[in-house]
């Protein structure tokens, strides 16, 4: 019988030092990435970050099919969060993974046209707040698995990558409507309220831990199964999720693959969070000389909305681009595929239109020194 032995190590501060046993229970000790990571260390993981300059977000997950309408009501605000802001149990809302089948989905049509639009990387969203897994996860069945489609969307989208050279991304929501250890309320009376409940439900009694293991089994699924340079953390703003939890994340995360590349993210106040890049979004402004990305939607929402038609005009993202990259950031531009899988035609048209101005573009764009 092999002999096992427990190392302990004793904290003298209360976020320094912080170690995570592994959700399989053996006993390991994780290194501090977050605090002993030097700065010439961390500057040459992120080499080819700070230089990509353009990237490809994809918002897509059961909410497309919805594409921001709710019992024939066109419902306000980003049509992912329509569960939040149609205020919709999740009895009625879950029921919608028997419905999902992206049969147009073809992930090698969206990565070339990522790749020919002249972005070096992609970011999917594996887990948004709704809580549905776009790969199948054996934490739960609330995923692709148990869809009519079946196929796995992260897995396609990874050997695009692949095929095409591309960096590949995946994010995860820290916030989830549907696992069960977080209470919201959708009977409050008033719309903030409801709203509110949504976006910082209470964690259930001593259920913290488990779903903190939910988590960390499915994120060493997402890096063990697809191997991706980024993992794009969101939804960590709960008051329950607090400045240990957030650095034993980021620790846990560098355990699983020590090259990976995490956003700012993963705590319930990103500003505080230098590692690895800060994440403006919907804005450019940022000066604080850290590695940075800014995110944009292409039209006003993540997710597939039907009424959406407020697209940026190509000149208006190419300037953009241009400021963002001349001041040492990357722009990570949003598509939303519909529900049953295709994008969007205007969306390709005007990524082809952006395109057009950059080749015509003779100026050298350098990254900031």
């Amino acid at each position: 019988m092999k002999k096992i032995y427990i190392i302990t190590l004793l904290f003298f501060l209360a976020f320094k030092g912080n170690t995570q046993a592994p959700p399989n229970n053996q006993a390991a000790v994780i290194k501090d990435y977050y605090h002993l990571e030097t700065k010439d260390e961390q500057t040459e993981r992120l080499a080819w970050f700070t230089s990509a300059k353009y990237g490809m977000f994809i918002h897509f997950s059961l909410s497309s099919q919805l594409g921001g309408r709710w019992k024939g009501k066109q419902i306000k605000g980003y049509s992912e969060w329509i569960q939040a802001f149609a205020s919709i149990k999740d009895k009625e809302y879950s029921p919608l993974i028997t419905t999902f089948s992206p049969e147009k989905f073809n992930a090698e049509e969206i990565v070339k046209a990522a790749k020919e639009s002249g972005m070096t990387y992609l970011v999917i969203t594996s887990k948004h707040h709704e809580g549905f897994c776009l790969w199948d996860s054996k934490q739960t069945d609330f995923d692709i698995a148990n869809t009519p489609y079946q196929k796995d969307i992260i897995k396609q989208l990874k050997e695009a990558c692949d095929k095409y050279h591309l960096r590949f991304g995946i994010y995860y929501s820290v916030l989830d409507w549907h696992q069960g250890s977080q209470v919201y309320s959708p009977s409050r009376c008033r719309d903030w309220l409801t709203i509110y409940s949504y976006y910082r439900p209470i964690m259930k009694l001593n259920q913290k831990a488990a779903y903190t293991k939910y988590m960390y089994n499915q994120l060493a699924e997402l890096v063990a199964n697809y191997n991706p340079d980024i993992l794009w953390f969101d939804g960590a703003w709960q008051h329950w999720w607090k400045e240990k939890d957030a650095v034993n994340l980021y620790n846990y995360v560098r355990s699983l693959k020590p090259s990976i590349v995490i956003n700012n993210r993963y705590g319930n106040s990103s500003g505080k969070y230098d590692k690895d890049y800060k994440t403006p979004e919907q804005r450019s402004n940022e000066n604080s000389g850290l590695p940075w990305e800014a995110c944009y939607t292409l039209n006003s929402s993540w997710g597939y909305k039907i009424d959406d038609e407020n697209y940026k005009e190509a000149d208006v993202v190419w300037q953009k681009l241009k400021d963002i990259n001349s001041r040492g950031g990357n722009l990570l531009l949003n598509i939303g595929p519909k529900g049953d899988g295709s994008v969007p035609p205007k969306s390709i048209e005007r990524l082809k239109e952006i395109k057009v101005l950059m080749d015509g573009q003779k100026e050298v764009i350098k990254l900031k020194e």
